[in-house]
């Protein structure tokens, strides 16, 4: 369920680190990405800032209440684009399919993001297990699941209808950590918001957006950032 601290939600709308050594590279025919809905916006904002032509295909934010459900539904989307003559990528992480999304990506030639979940992609490995060693009932935020918490959140788990059971959903997190990219006062209030329903006080930790823009970037121009074979030959 979204109510856990490797909740990854996603919904239907929304600097290359130098050292890494990918330089930008033209696209000469669009690239069919599906994307996790929560990562759509980064993904079209990636593109556009290096002028390659992309098409994103974002799943449903409901389908990581039920993450068994991803590594088919991008099979049978891949296989139509594939099918239509498209290069396909994939914006995702693992996110919960526990390999099986890596099966997809090899058996049919696909590239996916990095790390377990979205919030390796943002925060790094390294921090975001830290984070959980010190506290594990922390609930991690996204600015995504903050903007949206009301309905991915409140209204899948019924909250809206029966406010009491949220005593029952978040009765083993202890905080509520919000990985932030860009902290604004709406954002802020949401997050503010969304701790508020599950009773738990918030941390904020500002981790920007350079990880989540390298990962991309490795994706779109050369697949580097998951198992499958490169896109770098078909890209350039």
């Amino acid at each position: 369920m979204i109510a856990s601290s490797s909740n990854c939600p996603s919904r239907s709308e929304p600097g290359l680190d130098p050292s890494d050594g990918v330089a930008p590279q033209a696209v000469d025919t669009a690239v069919a990405v599906i994307a996790c809905g929560a990562l759509a916006a980064a993904v079209r904002s990636a593109a556009r800032a290096r002028e390659w032509a992309v098409e994103v295909h974002p799943l449903s934010a409901l389908m990581h209440d039920r993450p068994e459900r991803i590594a088919p539904r991008v099979a049978e989307l891949a296989g139509r684009l594939q099918a239509a003559g498209k290069r396909v990528a994939v914006a995702y992480a693992d996110c919960g399919t526990y390999g099986a999304l890596d099966e997809v990506c090899t058996r049919m030639g696909l590239t996916r993001l990095p790390g377990l979940h979205c919030y390796d992609l943002l925060a790094g490995e390294q921090q975001v297990n830290a984070l959980l060693a010190e506290e594990p009932g922390t609930y991690l935020l996204t600015d995504f699941l903050a903007a949206s918490f009301t309905r991915t959140v409140v209204a899948e788990l019924g909250l809206d209808r029966h406010p009491e059971l949220a005593a029952d959903y978040f009765r083993h997190y202890r905080r509520v950590v919000w990985l932030s990219e860009s902290p604004t006062p709406e954002l802020a209030a949401a997050a503010g918001a969304a701790a508020g329903v599950m009773g738990l006080p918030l941390e904020t930790v500002v981790v920007g957006r350079a990880r989540l823009d390298a990962a991309l970037e490795r994706l779109l121009a050369g697949g580097r950032g998951g198992p499958g074979p490169s896109l770098l030959n078909a890209l350039t």
